[in-house]
């Protein structure tokens, strides 16, 4: 199906598009203020339907390896969250937006763009899904935790939307692939376009949301954004050298630690924030599948061209 394959490979165009059709007409995405949630269920559900087994099984072997992968996740982007937050004197409902967007690990485009660049999908996957199926305790207690400094935090309300829009459409995902049988392949070729589609629209809807806003502090945002995005990504790398991995490894693990699941934290803002928090979310989305989309096909690129120069 070339229409889903095209959908699923073109978030970053996408993503990009949708953005500047929310700022130029808002109308044209804010008649989604009353399904964004279901709109993220719908990316969660996806990922439950093409997440093989089998390949986590075999990531399984190496447990060390994924509790490492994870312990940074959890750890490098909420801290930088926060220090973007605390240094940009930014006013506190929009420095929020960045701590929301550190907390909120696991993004499913990032299996995506592990696979597009070469790296260890398998160990891509499991970090996602082992990230997700801890963020609904992680992800509103770290925000708690960093983000009390700047507006109080509701916890238990963020903890049982993540569980709504998380963790039982991915359990419910993963049942339904069981008993999909001769449609699993459709199935297969549909949810990633699903899941960018709904992506898309949440981050655009967020965009929309603040049009007003962008012009006095789109600036100075989108500059903390694209520090945080890069810091991760090196952060990530040093990690895993640190750790011992090898190449593809450490690639996965700066992957997975420069691209956040911005959708959720676009999600968490709207829901339980002003809009503007979710500001930094939207942009962040839009700039981490750009820049990762694009280092990806560079890295691939030139590890090829390496490979077919040696003896």
């Amino acid at each position: 199906m070339p229409i889903f394959h095209l959908i699923a490979n073109g978030l970053a165009p996408l993503t990009l598009l949708g953005a500047l059709i929310a700022y130029l007409h808002p109308p044209a995405f804010l008649v989604f203020q009353s399904s964004f949630l279901w709109m993220f269920a719908a990316t969660m559900f996806a990922l439950g339907v093409v997440l093989k087994p089998e390949e986590l099984q075999a990531t399984l072997g190496r447990p060390r390896a994924i509790v490492q992968g994870v312990a940074v996740q959890y750890s490098v982007m909420p801290l930088l969250g926060f220090l973007a937050a605390w240094l940009s004197g930014l006013p506190p409902a929009l420095a929020l937006g960045f701590i929301i967007v550190g907390c909120a690990p696991g993004a499913m485009a990032s299996n995506v763009i592990v696979y597009l660049a070469g790296g260890a999908v398998a160990y891509s996957i499991a970090l996602t899904t082992l990230a997700t199926l801890l963020s609904p305790l992680f992800t509103p207690g770290l925000v708690e935790l960093l983000g009390n400094a700047f507006l109080p935090i509701p916890f238990w309300p963020m903890l049982w939307t993540i569980i709504q829009t998380v963790l039982l459409p991915l359990l419910a995902g993963m049942l339904l692939r069981r008993y999909l049988g001769r449609r699993l392949a459709t199935a297969e070729a549909v949810a990633p376009a699903v899941a960018s589609l709904a992506i898309v629209i949440i981050c655009s809807y967020a965009v929309a949301a603040n049009q007003a806003r962008l012009a006095e502090v789109g600036a100075l945002v989108f500059l903390l954004v694209v520090v945080v995005n890069a810091l991760g990504y090196l952060l990530g790398w040093q990690a895993a050298r640190l750790f011992g991995f090898e190449r593809r490894l450490r690639l996965t693990l700066a992957i997975e630690i420069g691209m956040q699941n911005a959708g959720l934290g676009v999600a968490l803002a709207l829901k339980h924030f002003e809009p503007i928090t979710a500001l930094p979310g939207a942009l962040f989305a839009v700039w981490c599948i750009i820049t990762s989309a694009g280092a990806a096909a560079w890295y691939r690129r030139h590890h090829h061209r390496e490979a077919t120069l040696l003896p």
